[in-house]
């Protein structure tokens, strides 16, 4: 028998579009909401698609880029109130209606708190959706189209998650506040860790990602669908140039996209009321979330990830499963150092031929913003379900490695009452961990912990380091002084632990090797 109130996904639907032109019809809650029409078909609910959309009762909405970034802002406006806006277009009035602060791990938070939620009968049926246009939006303005998104549905939406920016004011002082800058720093010091030089690293990295690449070739909804090679992806071209060492443009995030995502939470219960077959039912059979030292110039290591190891491990101990028992993974996957750390803390082997990818990944199925683990979980329950009673594994990483959630799959039913382990539980472990001092008036000679060096169009244009100071053993930020021979020096030698001599500058830290 299984608890009425089990948590179970019945409906899941997904879009990408690469070719339509952009319109005033089609915003990003219009996108939101067609993709919860194929997740409420999906379901193949008995009473209809349309019905079910009116019972929907909770509605989480993945905040959308433009509200997160300027860089991605639209000059063609924005509805007040996202989550109405999607219920308007279902014709629902949902209790619960959501907008999450940004965060690529938050698709699967909602997921766990919607699981507890309907487990304690305190929601019917919910819907986590999200969707991004940057593609459209980039080629409407390059065409001075007249598109008009605004929209005042009424009301405010209730926030979710955790808006804090993920770096520190000395990390910002020297112009480290994104991702292009952080996941190299933490792939370089990947690269020490495995004692590697630059040259086969960068073959293991290309080695890595054409795993990615070959699964999106198969993946009708991928963008990139060319099947890279290994060598491919690690050699620099005009197509493949520099967007920060060590990473080109092949090993970065694809956010230029128009992708739609949405999934449906319900109990048995209610499944069964409403006539949804059970061949649809997918389990959450085990669950957690979890928050790494928030900022990365603090971490005791920056090759690990102590989060995603204990949320896959709470996760498979609530489901009594091992590592060894998942059939396919989704790791986030925006840049190589979050596979890889992944990969390490959870035990899959470089070998392993098991999927670390459903979709293809974030460089070549998409990397629609907060949105991706949407569709990392509708995929897993394709899978899954082709394959009832094996289990699939989802990470989810928001910040620079910082906020984890991760979810274990199967159409196995659960067994018992669905309980999760108190997330505070984890967060109190991992919080215990220890932490690095970071100067922030450094002065004197220290070793490179890591490095990178961003690019412009043509030419590297900025070197940045983490280092530690002699003596103190404390951390430091720092910039290269802008001298070209420096950079190109940090782009053919190796760098990690070498001596270097910092000093105030400008109000900032500058190093130079010593």
């Amino acid at each position: 028998m299984i608890d009425p109130r089990t948590p179970i996904l019945v409906g899941c639907g997904q879009i990408t579009d690469t070719t339509s032109e952009p319109s005033s019809a089609r915003s990003n809650v219009a996108f939101c909401a067609e993709a919860a029409r194929l997740a409420l078909a999906d379901s193949g609910a008995a009473i209809g698609a349309d019905a079910l959309g009116r019972t929907i009762d909770a509605i989480a909405v993945l905040e959308f880029f433009p509200d997160v970034s300027p860089r991605f802002a639209s000059p063609f406006g924005r509805s007040t109130n996202p989550p109405r806006s999607v219920a308007n277009r279902l014709n629902a009035a949902p209790r619960q209606q959501i907008y999450t602060h940004q965060g690529g791990n938050t698709p699967q938070y909602m997921v766990n708190r919607f699981a507890e939620e309907i487990a304690r009968g305190e929601t019917g049926l919910a819907l986590i959706c999200g969707a991004e246009l940057l593609r459209s939006t980039q080629n409407a303005r390059k065409a001075g189209l007249a598109i008009d998104h605004n929209e005042d549905p009424g009301g405010e939406p209730v926030r979710v998650g955790d808006k804090r920016f993920g770096f520190s004011d000395e990390e910002a002082r020297h112009d480290l506040k994104a991702a292009i800058h952080f996941y190299p720093l933490l792939e370089n010091a990947i690269r020490g860790g495995r004692g590697r030089d630059v040259s086969s690293h960068m073959a293991a990295m290309g080695r890595l990602f054409a795993r990615l690449a070959a699964v999106a070739k198969a993946n009708p909804l991928a963008t990139r669908r060319e099947g890279y090679s290994a060598e491919r992806l690690a050699t620099i071209s005009d197509d493949n140039r520099w967007i920060c060492f060590p990473y080109p443009r092949l090993m970065n995030a694809n956010a230029m996209i128009d992708q739609a995502a949405a999934v449906l939470m319900t109990s048995v219960e209610k499944a069964r009321e409403w006539g949804i077959p059970q061949d649809r039912w997918v389990f959450l059979h085990g669950c957690a979330d979890g928050v790494d030292t928030w900022i990365v110039s603090e971490r005791e290591r920056l090759d690990a990830s102590p989060a995603i190891r204990g949320c896959a491990r709470a996760a498979l101990d609530m489901a009594g499963k091992t590592a060894a028992d998942v059939a396919a993974f989704d790791l986030y996957s925006c840049f190589p150092s979050a596979v890889e750390v992944a990969m390490q803390e959870i035990g899959i082997a470089e070998d392993d031929p098991r999927p670390i990818s459903v979709t293809g990944g974030l460089p070549f199925f998409g990397g629609p913003g907060n949105n991706y683990v949407t569709h990392s979980i509708a995929e897993m329950m394709n899978v899954v379900r082709r394959a009832p009673g094996s289990f699939g594994m989802v990470t989810a990483n928001g910040n620079y490695l910082t906020k984890h959630s991760a979810g274990l799959y199967s159409t196995q039913p659960t067994r018992g009452p669905w309980r999760r382990q108190d997330p505070k539980t984890l967060q109190a472990e991992l919080d215990a961990g220890p932490k690095r001092h970071v100067d922030t008036r450094p002065a004197g000679t220290g070793t490179i912990e890591t490095y990178c060096v961003t690019y412009g169009r043509e030419a590297p244009e900025k070197a940045y380091i983490i280092g530690r100071l002699d003596g103190s053993g404390d951390r430091f930020v720092a910039m290269g002084d802008d001298d070209p021979a420096l950079m190109a020096d940090m782009l053919t030698n190796e760098q990690l632990g070498r001596r270097v001599m910092v000093r105030e500058a400008g109000g900032r830290n500058v190093f130079r090797p010593v």
